[in-house]
């Protein structure tokens, strides 16, 4: 016989729309599992956490029954801990690159801890649930140089005993280190490339992908500017390659979606200093020249990733239009002013651990640890193969805040994601949009359907 979380706690209307929620009293901490598809417990389990909620005082209960009562606690504590397997430990990799990221404004310039910060709340959540399971986690982090080779930190983290690796690398060398991860069984899960070639004709079966490809984030932006009816596009892209690839996957979403782009022009990167004492003076003066001459448009659609010119453009084009993509309504996995179905729970844990809000990739690190940590517990196994069958299996779902649980796609193992549009202050929508609809899952008409993949696992 077992009790479901809910029928514990029907006081704790708080807790209704949380995946992960900590209950401390005093030196006993319980993870409880509950949300859209509740939990269940053990009597022991269950009768400890009722105890401790309703704050039993055992040994101020009267004569012989306090006493039995205390004996009975004993015995339960020892009959929950008795529910757990054998001790594992569980040691996970977090691959970074330190390469220095520029951007135009000092506060969008990335968090020294940015993605690591992540991790490291769910290696704390992964423990608190590992206490009752006899599962320790650790995690590693290792920085790599823009264009270090990663194999021998991938090496010297296996022969530690690390069989799971967070990556938040480039794509060339994420595809290295999975090439010679495979061989010896470890698990690679993406954090951060967005590329949509890792998820097609450059796809790995031990790559799970829980940063959305670029072609989710395009066609999120693009569902949204089609209910808006703003279907006319200005597409403005940088003069580098991922700025390059980020307007090839915005041409895709408006060809898909029925937007028209009236017209297509590149804004050279010239190496100028992005803050100088006469910065708003010349931009001022560029901008409105730069954009003139346009057909008529509903929308500024842009395209730099590489953060050279985007945020210049809102206030600043020849037609007084909105701006969309790399600056202005912007797409993502996260924002940190996102706090919608129970968010407000992992934002208060982070900004609690980290000092900051979760942004974008701190989510993705966030949720790439607790899938792992949410198969160990599942399966009571920290075999890498165990682990990867359990993740693939078609039952496989994993809570993300994002109200629905979210999966994998069998046909390339991307984390199917809705994705958030924010303005950089707050949240403006939500994608996929209503009235786009999908045979199996609205959230497939977000990125790569499986009709139109390209991968083929190595």
């Amino acid at each position: 016989m077992t009790f479901a979380v809910s029928s514990i706690i029907p006081l704790k209307q708080r807790f209704a729309t949380c995946d992960i929620q900590r209950w401390i009293f005093d030196d006993f901490c319980v993870m409880c599992f509950i949300g859209n598809q509740q939990k269940e417990v053990s009597d022991a389990l269950a009768i400890l956490v009722m105890m401790r909620e309703f704050k039993i005082r055992l040994a101020s209960l009267p004569g012989w029954f306090g006493i039995v009562m205390l004996l009975a606690l004993a015995f339960l504590n020892q009959v929950a801990w008795a529910y757990a397997a054998e001790p594992i430990e569980i040691r996970i990799g977090y691959l970074r690159s330190n390469e220095i990221k520029l951007a135009i404004s000092v506060l969008d310039a990335p968090p020294a801890d940015d993605g690591i910060a992540g991790a490291r709340v769910a290696i704390n959540d992964n423990n608190t649930t590992g206490k009752f399971l006899d599962q320790k986690f650790f995690l590693e982090e290792v920085k790599l140089g823009p264009d270090e080779d990663p194999l021998p930190a991938l090496e010297r983290l296996i022969a530690g005993g690390t069989f799971y690796i967070i990556s938040d690398l480039p794509a060339p060398m994420l595809l290295k280190a999975a090439d010679a991860a495979r061989a010896r069984g470890v698990l690679i899960l993406n954090a951060g490339a967005t590329d949509d070639s890792l998820r097609e004709e450059d796809c790995r079966a031990n790559v799970f992908h829980i940063a959305p490809a670029r072609s989710m984030l395009a066609d999120g932006l693009a569902q949204y500017l089609v209910w808006k009816q703003w279907p006319n596009w200005f597409l403005i892209s940088g003069s580098h390659e991922t700025d390059k690839l980020w307007a090839e996957a915005l041409k895709r979403s408006a060809k898909r979606f029925g937007a028209n782009i009236v017209e297509e022009r590149v804004f050279q990167d010239r190496g100028a200093s992005r803050q100088t004492d006469s910065g708003n003076v010349l931009i001022q003066r560029e901008m409105p020249v730069f954009t003139q001459g346009a057909p008529d448009h509903d929308v500024v659609v842009v395209a730099d990733e590489s953060e050279v010119f985007a945020t210049y453009l809102p206030y600043r084009t020849w037609i007084p239009r909105p701006v969309a993509g790399s600056a202005g309504l912007v797409p993502g996995s996260w924002h940190p002013s996102h706090e919608q179905w129970g968010a407000k729970q992992i934002q208060n844990r982070f900004e609690k651990a980290a000092g900051r809000r979760m942004n974008s990739k701190d989510m993705q690190a966030w949720t790439a640890v607790r899938i792992i940590g949410e198969a160990v517990a599942r399966t009571g196994s920290a075999d890498p193969g165990t682990i990867s069958n359990f993740i693939k299996a078609p039952d496989f779902s994993i809570a993300a805040f994002k109200g629905q649980r979210v999966t994998f796609r069998t046909w390339n193992w991307q984390l199917r994601q809705p994705i958030l549009l924010s303005d950089g202050r707050n949240v403006v929508s939500v994608s996929p949009q209503e009235g786009f609809l999908h045979q199996f899952s609205e959230l497939d008409t977000l990125g790569i359907d499986q009709p139109e993949t390209k991968c083929k696992f190595q």
